[in-house]
């Protein structure tokens, strides 16, 4: 089974991930099958816009856990994941020059939320939560949520649900400006198409112009603040409360249901 289906139609590409038995949790397939697709975007003049969602009643849970499980022993650093992985792809998202909706049809959570906030609009199924995630398993906010999160909801908002690892409502995530629009969940893909399609008809090289100047006027620091969360990153990953966190988690799962 694919870790990821694309399917244009009308001008808009929607890219689904799919490993709905993870809750859609990135492994590293996905994340290579993602960067791929949004290459092929870029430059594939039938696409106009992209639709990222996710299959089934879930978003994406961030990172595989698992993954970060079985790496932890060996001599991998978080930094260079984070370099490789994360960085690349924030910025892909960014500095592709077509619009870029997310219809988040259910949790997000982790580097899943710094996707979603990497988005140009975000539309949600009114069921949606986002939750930062990191500080559950000892780690700080990567993907760029430490730059974009404050800078849609503000700063104390951010800091409170960073700290206390408490998801955001849909509700408060349209409220506080995270959200543009909240929908039914039966009505959440036509939404996402119908909004595709009408950008897929608007002017797509002055969007891409408008992103260079979002980039440039609110954004001009966003590489280098990667590079400080990767560094941030991995000195968080080299605790030892980190490891115990990320198997207490793990123990947690299995005896769930």
């Amino acid at each position: 089974m694919s870790t990821l289906l694309t399917d244009l139609q009308a001008a808009t590409l929607t890219i689904s991930l799919n490993r709905p038995e993870r809750a859609n949790a990135f492994n590293f397939d996905m994340l290579h099958k993602l960067r791929e697709a949004l290459n092929g975007a870029a430059v594939d003049s039938q696409v106009r816009c992209v639709v990222l969602t996710g299959v089934s009643s879930s978003f994406c849970a961030g990172h595989d856990i698992t993954e970060m499980l079985a790496v932890q022993g060996q001599e991998v650093s978080y930094r260079e994941h984070l370099q490789q992985t994360y960085n690349p792809l924030i910025l892909q998202v960014r500095n592709l020059e077509k619009p870029v909706v997310a219809a988040v049809n259910g949790p997000v959570a982790g580097a899943g939320l710094g996707v979603v906030l990497a988005c140009d609009i975000r539309i949600a199924v009114d069921t949606a939560t986002f939750m930062v995630g990191f500080t559950g398993i000892e780690l700080v906010p990567d993907s760029a949520v430490s730059l974009l999160l404050p800078a849609l909801i503000g700063l104390g908002r951010a800091t409170e649900f960073t700290f206390t690892n408490q998801p955001i409502t849909s509700a408060q995530a349209l409220e506080w400006g995270m959200l543009n629009q909240i929908v039914p969940s039966n009505q959440l893909m036509d939404t996402g198409k119908k909004l595709g399609a009408d950008l897929s008809a608007g002017p797509t090289g002055a969007y891409g112009l408008t992103k260079r100047l979002f980039n440039k006027s609110m954004l001009p620091n966003l590489e280098e603040v990667l590079e400080f969360e990767s560094e941030m990153q991995e000195i968080a990953s080299n605790s030892d409360e980190h490891v115990e966190r990320v198997k207490t988690f793990l123990k947690k799962r299995k005896r769930s249901p």
